[in-house]
């Protein structure tokens, strides 16, 4: 597990717990040498997780279509900023990079990119860990409508034992480091 993707969304959200958790997830990951690859932003979640990883001193690659450049979006000290033309190209870049991926608290895009990720694995196209660090269970709602899928028949056992989750980043980043592919 040398590098993880974090989605994340671009506010704050309502509760300081959600800055400070993606804050010591970034740290974490920072301290243990796994690279962060992320959308690129400066604020709100995905600006928190990017500055606990360089406050380690770890490496942070963002991912940012251009259309979000140049109108103060994009994080200036990163380690690294891929400009891509499209979000599709986005999204494929950061799988690319990555051999995981991490959704804290976020909106519709944040949910895009999971979904993506776990259907890809679900299809067979990766086998690399998905997860959701649920904060304050944000992501409760989400675990439940997983389990009725399960339950209706519309998901596997298999396929719903994709979706990691840790209510702690050091919860979490252990399921990821304990994954077996």
């Amino acid at each position: 597990m040398k590098t993880l993707c974090v989605y994340a969304g671009s506010s704050a959200g309502k509760l300081a717990e959600y800055s400070q958790a993606a804050g010591e997830l970034g740290r974490l990951l920072g301290e243990n040498g796994i690279k962060l690859v992320y959308g690129g932003g400066c604020t709100g979640l995905m600006g928190a997780v990017a500055d606990g990883v360089l406050k380690a001193g770890g490496k942070v690659t963002g991912v940012i279509p251009a259309a979000l450049t140049g109108i103060e979006l994009e994080h200036k000290e990163l380690t690294e900023l891929i400009v891509t033309r499209t979000m599709h190209q986005r999204k494929a870049k950061m799988h690319e990079l990555s051999d995981g991926f991490i959704a804290l608290p976020g909106g519709i895009g944040t949910f895009d990119e999971l979904f993506e990720a776990l259907c890809w694995a679900q299809l067979g196209f990766h086998r690399k860990p998905c997860g959701l660090l649920n904060i304050k269970g944000y992501y409760d709602p989400l675990l439940k409508l997983v389990r009725n899928a399960l339950d209706e028949g519309f998901v596997t056992d298999q396929h719903a034992k994709l979706l990691l989750e840790g209510a702690t980043p050091r919860q979490l980043l252990n399921a990821f480091l304990a994954y077996k592919k």
